[in-house]
């Protein structure tokens, strides 16, 4: 067998070990208590596409985890007592039933979430659950 086949075998072995990473990755992500599906961007570029991610809650905070990468790290971490919910809308209209777009505002940067309304029903319960003296989370 000739050096480049061999090249290439190795090429697509190491291709196929990082997909089953990648995918054994998302299904533990995912099947953890506390998670639930949610995109977000930037609030500045409204037309710009989601990034594709899962949240997780954790103790005081939400740790958002990006679907299609390995990195065992959350991508964006924000603390309960930091986030705020500034509005919603629902995304009926624009063909995705069932589903919210949330703005937020963390540490005076605001981005916007997509979740479904149950996964909605859940963060304003997290943030209105706040310790005495913090209810001003939620819009």
């Amino acid at each position: 067998m000739p050096f480049a086949a061999w090249v290439a075998v190795a090429v697509i072995a190491l291709l196929a070990v990082l997909a089953a990473i990648g995918a054994w990755r998302l299904r533990a992500l995912s099947h953890r208590v506390g998670s639930f599906p949610c995109h977000a961007r930037a609030a500045d570029t409204p037309s710009a596409a989601f990034t594709l991610g899962i949240a997780h809650y954790a103790v005081g905070r939400i740790d958002w985890y990006r679907c299609w990468s390995l990195a065992l790290r959350p991508a964006r971490t924000w603390s309960r007592e930091r986030l705020e919910v500034t509005g919603r809308v629902p995304l009926d209209q624009a063909g995705q039933p069932d589903q919210y777009l949330v703005r937020c505002r963390y540490d005076g940067t605001d981005f916007e979430l997509s979740m479904s309304s149950g996964a909605y029903a859940g963060l304003a319960s997290w943030l209105e659950a706040a310790p005495p003296g913090r209810r001003d989370l939620v819009l």
